[in-house]
């Protein structure tokens, strides 16, 4: 059996003080290092004051899928690779599921480094439930399809965490106001662990007035489950419908969208487009 095996590495999500003992030890003795960002990982090593022996590959979203064969004949030839990404958990939103699963299938050992998490950190801070939650990476960045993936949490009854991009956040709160209801509570999250963190706590409608004007840093919003048998009026469900078919769908292919996970059959949103329509 190979000694060889793959280490998904969690990295400061940033305060660099935060890497692990066991993080040093990793990038200094393993034989193949995968990062998303190569100069980060130099920027890592050296506040961790760390020397990296071992190869350094750059493995990101757009050679990942190219990379993986590579790096399984690594690890069955016995090396250890690392995986790494800018910051906390690989496969997160990040690189590393591709690779975590093509050495699954073919029987080469896989383990996780625990550490930092931008995710759990978010929740904590927030002020909102813990007990149950939901991960929901990053929102569409399209309107129409970004109101439906709201409107599916309008009955989301665990705490629900994701990341946004810092010059989408207002419009995705300001629209999280009409579709979920402007009373619904919510945190952001900015900087975690860096020098100018900052937690914003409010409804989702005075985030939006706060968040108006512009933010800056990486976002990570954090959004209160519903009340048990809390939906979205099926007006508002037409108004999402007719936003995918002004982007160019079939009125049956938009209506299947916004209908799948909602508390409407697809048949009947249709008609009540129909209706509306006709009204």
């Amino acid at each position: 059996m190979t000694s060889g095996r793959v280490v998904l590495a969690a990295t400061p999500i940033g305060n660099p003080a935060d890497g692990s003992a066991r993080l040093r030890d990793l990038l200094a003795t393993a034989d193949v290092v995968a990062a998303e960002d190569t100069r980060r990982l130099r920027s890592l090593a050296a506040a961790l004051e760390v020397t990296v022996p071992g190869r350094v590959m750059s493995f990101y979203e757009h050679n990942e899928s190219g990379r993986v064969p590579q790096l399984v004949e690594r690890v069955r030839s016995g090396d250890v690779v690392a995986v790494v990404t800018d910051a906390g958990m690989p496969s997160v939103s990040d690189p590393g599921y591709s690779l975590t699963i093509a050495c699954i299938e073919a029987g080469l050992p896989v383990t996780c480094l625990p550490g930092p998490s931008a995710v759990t950190t978010a929740l904590v801070l927030s002020g909102l439930p813990v007990d149950r939650f939901c991960f929901d990476g990053f929102p569409p960045r399209r309107a129409g399809r970004r109101r439906t993936w709201l409107a599916r949490l309008a009955t989301e009854e665990r705490t629900s965490v994701f990341f946004e991009s810092p010059h989408r956040l207002a419009d995705t709160l300001a629209e999280a106001a009409d579709v979920l209801g402007p009373g619904r509570r919510a945190a952001v999250c900015r900087e975690l662990t860096k020098t100018y963190e900052e937690v914003l706590r409010g409804t989702l409608g005075e985030l939006a007035e706060r968040t108006a004007a512009g933010v800056l840093g990486e976002i990570v919003v954090v959004l209160e489950g519903a009340d048990a048998g809390a939906g979205v009026a099926v007006e508002d469900l037409v108004e999402q419908v007719e936003e995918h078919v002004e982007a160019g769908e079939r009125l049956k292919d938009a209506c299947a969208v916004v209908a799948e996970g909602a508390a409407v059959t697809k048949r009947e949103l249709y008609q009540a487009v129909l209706d509306a329509r006709s009204g």
